[in-house]
């Protein structure tokens, strides 16, 4: 299968042949910052299948390990990618053209999950990182 999708105006746009490795929910503080949501769902996908097919990304270094990329334009947030060596891209699943092709399996980070904010999921949940 192939996962495709973009930003919100359309001039960023990214393809990945391989299948996402795992998909999660992120209620750390940088997500909840850069998404201004309360949660990040992501899907990781092997950096090699990953390619953006329109536009090139903008990048932020949200923190002394990893970028977020972005669309210049309109601000859509795409995807976070380590630092280095990068054998992942975890993917927003929000901007895939159809997000219902993963589904979360965790929620991490939940020591700073917001107190209002609640999924009607039984889901391990993580304190810290990735399982």
């Amino acid at each position: 299968m192939k996962y495709v999708g973009g930003c919100c105006c359309g001039a960023l746009r990214y393809a990945c042949n391989l299948s996402p490795l795992e998909c999660g929910y992120c209620h750390c503080l940088i997500c909840q910052k850069t998404s201004a949501a309360p949660v990040l769902v992501f899907a990781s996908f092997p950096s090699n299948g990953f390619r953006y097919t329109n536009g090139h990304p903008a990048i932020y270094p949200s923190s002394a390990h990893g970028n977020r990329e972005f669309c210049s334009s309109c601000g859509t947030q795409i995807a976070f990618r380590e630092a280095e060596n990068a054998e992942t891209v975890d993917v927003n699943v929000g901007c895939l053209d159809d997000p219902l092709a993963v589904s979360p399996e965790y929620h991490i980070w939940c020591q700073s999950r917001i107190s209002w904010f609640e999924t009607a999921d039984n889901l391990p949940e993580y304190q810290q990182g990735k399982p």
